[in-house]
């Protein structure tokens, strides 16, 4: 059964929103390194309406490895509310979120790829899809509610790795304790 990663940039106060607005000044090869290989191991990405809007119009036309590997990837949007992609292999789907996850982890192949948090990942979450949580701290305070984790289930995790990246931002790689095994 294939796995599905979650990785997302958090901040030192806990916003998880609208990082184009204060982590890019981390975005730098290490990162685009380590992105590129999560995405190596990766047969898809799933993500809601909100994270394609910030994704589907920054990466097309971009150059380097992670561009590539990102524009090329099979794209799942789950969204009411979005009816056509115009994003390299994009597929809105739009049903019963949790059915067709479960059906997307049954599949043969690579793992599947969460980037960001937001209530694709709180659905996931609360019905134990979601099977590895990779957050990449970032030393800023951003002072700003634009998003906090709030409201997600309560979800034991596992530390299976850290490391530093030199710019200061610190990757904590965890399991999912209750992450279903099976589709029950």
């Amino acid at each position: 059964m294939r796995k599905i990663i979650e990785s997302t940039l958090i901040s030192l106060d806990g916003v998880v929103n609208d990082p184009g607005s204060w982590a890019l000044d981390y975005f730098n090869d290490e990162f685009l390194t380590e992105a590129f290989e999560l995405l190596q191991g990766c047969d898809a990405m799933l993500m809601g309406r909100g994270t394609y809007e910030d994704l589907s119009w920054r990466w097309p036309g971009q150059k380097g490895d992670f561009a590539d590997a990102i524009n090329g990837i099979r794209k799942y949007v789950f969204s009411s509310k979005l009816q056509r992609t115009e994003w390299n292999n994009s597929v809105v789907v739009d049903g019963d979120v949790v059915a067709e996850v479960r059906k997307l982890k049954e599949e043969s192949g690579g793992d599947l790829v969460v980037f960001g948090h937001g209530m694709l990942s709180h659905t996931l979450l609360e019905h134990g899809l979601l099977d590895r949580l990779r957050f990449a701290v970032h030393p800023i305070v951003v002072g700003q509610p634009l998003g906090p984790f709030v409201e997600n289930p309560k979800t034991p995790l596992t530390l299976v790795s850290t490391h530093a990246r030199r710019s200061g931002v610190v990757v904590l790689n965890y399991t999912v304790q209750n992450a279903s095994s099976s589709t029950a």
